[in-house]
C-alpha cells in the first residue's frame, strides 16, 4: 500500500461555474467529498499540493486523510478532471473511506524478470493486454501495483489474472472468466523451424 498522506482543506459555500473559476484563480481546486452514507460536502484545495500528489504517482490507489477545517477525514480519490489544453487539475472526486470500507480500484500491473523469460530473449514480444486490473479490495489494502514474473516464460505462453498474486480479501471486478493479463508473442520459433528446414536441406 503506498504512502498515505494529508491535504488541507476548507468548506466551500458556494458552487457553480463562476465560483470554481474564481477559486482556480486563487490558486485553489474545487472538490467534493461524498459517500458513507453522508451529504457531499464541497471542498477548496490547494492547486500546488493537489498537482505534486498527482504527478508523485499512486494517486488513485493511496488513502488520504483530508483536514477540512479542524475535522479529519479519510478520503480516496475516484476521480480528476484536467484542463484539455492547460493541463491544470481543474476539479477531484474523493470517496469517504473507513478501515472497513471495500472500494474497487485500477491498479498498474508491473511485469518483472524481462530478461529471465526464454521467449523474449529469443526475439519475442510482450504483449501487454492490461496495463491495470479493477480489484474490489479492503480500503487499507490497496496494493501499489500488481506483480507480474516473467520469468521461464517462452513464446506462446499467457499470463492470466489467476496467476497474479493478489493481496488478502482482493478480487478482480471481472469474476465470471480466468481474463488475460500478457502474452509472450513473436516469429522466433518459426525462424528456428526455417533454419532447422533449411539445414536438412543442405545435408
Amino acid at each position: 500500500m503506498s504512502q498515505t498522506y494529508e491535504l488541507k482543506a476548507e468548506t466551500r459555500e458556494r458552487v457553480g461555474k463562476g465560483s470554481s473559476r474564481e477559486l482556480r484563480r486563487n490558486g485553489l481546486i474545487p472538490a467534493v467529498i461524498y459517500g458513507d452514507k453522508q451529504p457531499p460536502l464541497s471542498i477548496a484545495l490547494s492547486t500546488k499540493d493537489v498537482t505534486v500528489k498527482i504527478h508523485a504517482g499512486g494517486f488513485m490507489t493511496t488513502v488520504a486523510t483530508i483536514d477540512v477545517n479542524g475535522e479529519k477525514i479519510r478520503v480516496l480519490p475516484k476521480d480528476y478532471q484536467l484542463d484539455p489544453v492547460r493541463d491544470f487539475t481543474m476539479h477531484v472526486d474523493f470517496l469517504r473511506v473507513s478501515k472497513d470500507s471495500k472500494v474497487s480500484v485500477q491498479v498498474p500491473v508491473h511485469f518483472e524478470n524481462e530478461e529471465k523469460s526464454p521467449g523474449l530473449k529469443r526475439g519475442g514480444a510482450l504483449n501487454i493486454v492490461r496495463h491495470e486490473v479493477e480489484l474490489n479490495v479492503s480500503a487499507d489494502s490497496i496494493p501499489e501495483f500488481l506483480s507480474v514474473d516473467l520469468a521461464g516464460l517462452n513464446i506462446g505462453d499467457t499470463v492470466h489474472i489467476s496467476d497474479v498474486k493478489l493481496p488478502a480479501g482482493a478480487t478482480p471486478v471481472i469474476s465470471d472468466r480466468d481474463f488475460t493479463i500478457a502474452t509472450i508473442t513473436g516469429r522466433a520459433q518459426e525462424t528456428d523451424d526455417a533454419e532447422a528446414a533449411e539445414g536438412e536441406a543442405e545435408a
